[in-house]
Order: C-alpha cells, then structure tokens, then sequence
C-alpha cells in the first residue's frame, strides 16, 4: 500500500479521477480544511499546475470531491448488502438510519458534503438533484405508491425527513451525544428516525 505521500501512478486520461480520489483520501480525517491543491497533486505525482486542467480552483476540486461523498451516502442508504426492506415504511427507515450511519461512520467526509457554504445549492436543481436527496424522494415516494402516505401530504415531505437525521447526526457529532456509548446513540438515532415516520404517516 503507498504511503500517504506517495505519488501513485494513473492512466492517461485520468487525471480528473485521480485527483477526486487523492481529495477523498485527504478529506477523510481532515473534512474539507483537509484538502489543498498541492497536496491532492502531491499524491497525484503531477505538478500543482496540472490540476487547473481539470479544476478551476480548489472550489471545484472540493465540489467534485462532495459530490462523490454524497453518492456514497445514497449508496449506505439503499445498501445492497442488507437484507432487502419488507415494506415501504421499513425502507424509508433504512434510508434515515444509513443516512446517520454515513455520518458517524466519516464524519470529515460527511462535513465535506453537508457542512461546509455551499456544500448544497440554495435551491434543488431538478437536473442535479444530490443523490441523498433522491434516495430519500423514492423512499417517500414508495409509501404513496403502496398507500402508506396520503398523496396530498408528500409534496415537501423530504424537508421534514432530512432534517431529523440530518440534526440527529450533527448532535451526536458535535453535541450532547458525542461521546455516549455507541449502544446508546443507536438506540436514539432508531427512536428519532420512528418518530419522524410516525409524525409524517400518522
């Protein structure tokens, strides 16, 4: 395995990925304080200059970089491994309970995507809808279809959702739960997320 120093090697042509990748690797531990251009170039193996024929700036680096943590958060959230949902409502709960798991599980990435100004659009751009955001949406849109949430109630019904877990992660990150037994946090974030469910379908 490189050290975490090491310029690595990469296909030309793939320079983009590479350095997505590098920024994944620096902003693990470190969040988006985490990453430079130099040292995301430094992995790389390529000169600082090299980067601005992919990225404008360190901005764009770091939004590329946001934009793949946030896939892999929809990607915990509808995980493949576990045992497939039995209901719609059973489904919605896997995508808020994976949605806090991400965060506690990288914290620098989770800050990465959702933390940091202008980790998300003021608004939801239609065409460039965050991948949490539309796992979310086709949970939602699951109770409809099986009856389980009246349709006059599910236009904004994301807001509602998100905002339980996404509050939930930053307490047990930053607030009174950080630092509670594991066992402990768990059993709220299972409480919190059936109680946001409860409120929305009752």
């Amino acid at each position: 395995m490189p050290q975490p120093d090491a310029p690595r090697s990469y296909h030309h042509g793939d320079l983009r990925e590479a350095l997505i990748e590098a920024g994944l690797e620096l902003t693990r531990a470190g969040g988006a304080d985490g990453l430079g251009l130099r040292d995301a170039a430094r992995r790389v193996g390529v000169s600082a200059n090299a980067v601005y024929r992919h990225f404008a700036d360190r901005d764009a680096l770091l939004s590329a970089v946001a934009e793949r943590v946030q896939q892999q958060v929809a990607d915990r959230m509808l995980d493949p491994d576990a045992a497939p949902p039995v209901s719609a409502r059973a489904r919605l709960r896997a995508v808020g309970l994976g949605y806090i798991g991400f965060a506690l599980r990288e914290p620098g990435w989770f800050d990465l995507a959702f933390g940091r100004p202008g980790a998300l659009q003021e608004r939801i751009d239609p065409a460039r809808v965050p991948a949490p955001f539309a796992a979310l949406s086709a949970a939602l849109d699951a109770l409809v279809a099986d009856g389980s949430l009246d349709a006059a109630r599910r236009p904004g019904a994301e807001w509602p959702c998100w905002s339980a877990v996404h509050g939930f992660a930053l307490l047990a990150l930053g607030g009174p739960l950080r630092g509670e037994p594991a066992e402990t946090v768990q059993a709220a974030a299972s409480r919190t997320v059936d109680v946001a469910i409860a409120g929305l379908l009752e």
